[in-house]
């Protein structure tokens, strides 16, 4: 017969976990962790959020068994599953952790429980909650992020550079990032010797947040050297640009 979800064995923690915390929990108690492959458990490294659910149930004459799907979110936009098996059909009745990479494998070792066949499962559908974290718009790449934050907010000359606390923020939080160039130049830039480039600096930080630094490399200097200007925002980097550009015009 089914049961309420109330009654199921599997407990949550009682505080939130970050994802490699309920990982280690989860492979710690999986009577078949070492089974797991190499290459699946270390794509998880990179995990920014989870999700874990009651997939299905069955319950009947004093034995049970219960089903999880624990989602992780991946920085690179991507979701990794692995599948849980709960069950008190071992010798002594006590409970029984086991874990697998996929539903199919899964199904197989459920169907080898001494568990009554004519008592149905109840099946829940699935409520997988990480869409929440939007996925990442850039190619991120795991690398010194904060320290290349760093850099480029020392070289910024421009008096209106950001302040204090996004850079406070970066240097806490990031831990990738790509730089691609942004293309446009500003309506007066036609002059000759006159340079301008525009670069995105995106940052990925832990909590799956996206943050991104504007830098306006350019020549419109009374000596016609380099100069190197950072911005919160594209519409600010752009802004500057023009008025650059029109004092010289």
């Amino acid at each position: 017969m089914s049961v309420p979800y109330e009654t199921a064995a599997y407990e949550p923690a009682e505080l939130p976990e970050s994802p490699e915390e309920h990982l280690a929990r989860l492979l710690g108690r999986a009577l078949n962790s070492f089974e797991l492959p190499d290459e699946t458990i270390g794509r998880l490294d990179c995990a920014l959020a989870q999700d874990s659910s009651l997939h299905s149930a069955h319950h009947s004459a004093g034995l049970y068994r219960e089903t999880y799907r624990h989602t992780w979110l991946l920085a690179d936009g991507t979701a990794v599953t692995l599948w849980e098996l709960v069950h008190n059909t071992g010798p002594g009745g006590h409970l029984a952790y086991e874990v697998y990479v996929d539903e199919e494998e899964l199904r197989a070792a459920t169907a080898r429980l001494p568990l009554p066949a004519d008592t149905p499962d109840f099946e829940l559908p699935v409520l997988v909650q990480l869409p929440l974290v939007p996925e990442p718009r850039h190619a991120y790449v795991p690398d010194d992020s904060a320290d290349h934050a760093r850099r480029l907010l020392r070289r910024a000359e421009n008096p209106d550079r950001p302040g204090a606390d996004l850079a406070t923020l970066l240097l806490r939080s990031a831990f990738a990032h790509e730089i691609t160039q942004a293309f446009g130049r500003p309506r007066r830039a036609g002059q000759p010797g006159l340079c301008f480039s525009l670069y995105e600096h995106a940052f990925l930080l832990r909590d799956g947040r996206e943050l991104s630094l504007w830098e306006v490399e350019h020549t419109a200097t009374p000596d016609g050297r380099h100069m190197c200007e950072v911005y919160a925002t594209e519409d600010a980097a752009r802004e500057a640009m023009e008025r650059r550009a029109a004092a010289l015009g």
